[in-house]
């Protein structure tokens, strides 16, 4: 459904070619030279193509011509001319035999004339092959770079991008735009753009080149072009349009391989295969069918290119033919058989770029379906933006307030209303309240992942949105209850927080963590490579790697989203234990659902509906008897079931745990 309604708003946006090639062609200005040398290379290339048909017009009319017309014996001449001004054409055109050009032809001046051109068209042939390869050689190697550098501007403004941003697209299409759109650009980069523009080069040289020989003829042999030109703008903006949903129709496509992969044990777990098997053939089928109806277009226009060649050379032949045998001229010129035969050498290479181009022309639009999402994806304007004087964060003592605070996800539904709150340096702040209530929203707007729509939130006085985000976020320590490890060694993974960090400190960080322990038992200790997202660690060591990471990092301000909520309470007292030496000195704010984690805060708040109804120390709330004391005695009462521990620490029963002192 979600796939579906971006495909529609995608495929309904206005799009303009022309500003997106203008666009894209700024990433190949600092590769100049190489463009320089594949443009010399393409008109080379061009020239030896052109020139071809000129000799063999030419072998035609001063060596094969007057051979044909001779007798066994008897001297050669050229053929009758209707008129002064074709025999003067002819030898004119004879400029690589001068015995010719004179009119005084031998058989063996005509063998040897005959030799000679056809060893000048060979080396011109030989001369195109080797400026071809290295022409796509150096447009190949300007397609890599370029795309090197398209690619790491995108990676670099996905790291620019906001949390919004990420919670309202789906990974899988955000890494087909990177993948798949951009090999695509590539493969028309290196090859399809440099044979589509040698192509055009060539078609111009062509009609040129027909129009200096005889314009007349030229005219008559190109009155087809115009018709060619229609056919493949229509169907090439009919394939543009279906391409650009096949780019988007394969992001969904990744989307759904993404998440049934990722998540193959839930959907194990709940025996959900046949369902998301189903809905990932129907994003396959929605992908099929674009791309069967983007070929249907890109299919039936080099048929229809090619029909429309052969009616050209069916018009240079049978014009020529015509004018030939009845000795006319055409625009004061005789029309001889060599002309005939360069004019339907010039409509068979006219021809051959042209279908190029149709063929090319698939991955071509393809590549401007792909630019387009690309730069619509650059286009993103992240919703955390610094300021353009924005200042260095000086060193954080740890004094956070928050001021008459009012956030908002969406405009006009208020998440927090009128917070406020301050902490000394070294207060630990528990934050509690129901789901929804605006927990996480509080935290969130500390390091700035998103911004206030109201109030203020002040860090040692100054504004969070005065300064850089860099030298605010990295005085800030986050543990979050999923963590996020990469694939790589357990060191490295601690180092995350400050690559800087020498082998030693990050043991030290590991033992203030209590996971030293663990780390030593692993096969390769420190030097083990971790699984995707930890694979092979149990959630509880997830955590301590989280908190030694933090833990390493040093900050000012910690803050804890749910550290402790999804492991058993053994694991759950070594990571508060672990926590309660991290916590030391430092201003931190826990978020937890457990609430006996969070007796020794300083302060705790109580949020609901996206206020703060209560505030106090633990004891505090609990002789309120007010929200929170409902809350703290509600996850009694589910726990009122569990056994008695054999060392009878364990509830027993809600009179029991109401009878117990608070501490």
């Amino acid at each position: 459904m979600f796939g579906d309604r971006m495909l529609r708003q995608e495929t309904l946006k206005p799009k303009s070619v022309g500003a997106t090639l203008s666009r894209f062609s700024r990433y190949f200005r600092p590769f100049w030279l190489a463009l320089t040398l594949a443009a010399v290379l393409m008109a080379v290339n061009a020239y030896t193509q052109v020139i071809g048909p000129v000799l063999i017009g030419q072998a035609v009319d001063c060596f094969l011509a007057p051979a044909a017309f001779g007798e066994e014996g008897a001297e050669l001449q050229l053929p009758a001319a209707t008129d002064l001004q074709a025999e003067t054409d002819s030898q004119a055109n004879c400029w690589y035999a001068p015995e010719v050009a004179m009119g005084d032809p031998s058989r063996n001046d005509l063998l040897r004339g005959l030799l000679n051109i056809t060893l000048v068209i060979t080396a011109y042939y030989l001369v195109g092959s080797v400026t071809g390869g290295l022409m796509f050689f150096s447009m190949s190697w300007t397609g890599h770079h370029v795309l090197r550098r398209l690619r790491v501007r995108l990676f670099n403004h996905l790291h620019r991008l906001s949390l919004g941003f990420y919670g309202r697209n789906e990974t899988g299409d955000l890494m087909s735009r990177i993948t798949n759109d951009s090999d695509t650009i590539q493969q028309v980069v290196s090859f399809a753009l440099v044979q589509v523009l040698s192509s055009v080069l060539l078609i111009l040289w062509i009609v040129w080149q027909m129009v200096v020989m005889n314009w007349a003829y030229a005219l008559i042999s190109l009155s087809v072009v115009p018709l060619m030109g229609l056919t493949t703008l229509w169907f090439s903006n009919q394939a543009r349009k279906a391409f650009r949903v096949t780019r988007q129709s394969i992001g969904d496509v990744n989307a759904e391989l993404e998440e049934g992969i990722s998540g193959v044990r839930e959907v194990q777990a709940f025996s959900r295969e046949e369902t998301n098997i189903e809905q990932f053939r129907q994003s396959n089928a929605v992908n099929r069918d674009a791309n069967v109806k983007a070929v249907a277009y890109t299919s039936a226009l080099a048929p229809t290119l090619e029909a429309l060649g052969f009616l050209g050379i069916a018009v240079v032949v049978g014009v020529g033919g015509v004018l030939l045998l009845r000795g006319q001229t055409l625009a004061g010129s005789a029309i001889s058989l060599g002309l005939i035969v360069t004019f339907l050498g010039f409509a068979q290479r006219f021809n051959m770029p042209i279908s190029q181009i149709s063929v090319m022309w698939t991955n071509i639009q393809s590549a401007i379906a792909g630019v387009e999402r690309i730069f619509e994806l650059m286009d993103e304007v992240p919703e955390v933006q610094e300021k353009i004087h924005a200042r260095p964060m000086p060193p954080i003592a740890g004094n956070v307030s928050l001021e008459n605070v009012e956030a908002e996800y969406v405009a006009g539904e208020p998440v927090l209303k009128g917070i406020n709150l301050s902490a000394h340096p070294g207060e630990t702040v528990a934050i509690v309240g129901p789901t929804g209530a605006g927990k996480t929203t509080i935290i969130n707007l500390l390091p700035r992942f998103w911004d206030v729509t109201g109030g203020s939130v002040r860090i040692d006085g100054v504004d969070v949105r005065d300064v850089q985000l860099h030298s605010l976020r990295e005085q800030i320590g986050i543990v979050l209850q999923d963590t996020y490890l990469f694939s790589s060694s357990v060191m490295d993974n601690i180092r995350f927080s400050r690559s800087d960090a020498s082998d030693e400190e990050v043991i030290a960080a590991a033992k203030l963590a209590q996971a030293h322990d663990f780390i030593k038992r692993l096969p390769d200790g420190y030097d083990t490579v971790l699984g995707e997202r930890g694979a092979g660690l149990s959630q509880g060591q997830r955590q301590l790697l989280a908190i030694a990471r933090a833990a390493l990092a040093d900050p000012r301000i910690l803050i804890l989203d749910e550290a402790t909520s999804s492991v058993d309470t053994r694991t759950e007292q070594r990571i508060q234990a672990a926590l309660n030496d991290l916590l030391k000195g430092r201003t931190s704010f826990v978020i937890a659902h457990r609430l006996s984690t969070i007796r020794s805060a300083d302060q705790v708040l109580v949020l609901h509906d996206g206020e703060i109804i209560e505030r106090g120390t633990h004891d505090e709330l609990l002789a309120q008897r007010g929200f929170y004391y409902e809350l703290y005695m509600n996850q009694f009462r589910r726990q009122e079931d569990l056994p008695v521990q054999p060392n009878g620490s364990g509830p027993t029963s809600v009179e029991t745990l109401r009878a117990r002192p608070a501490t």
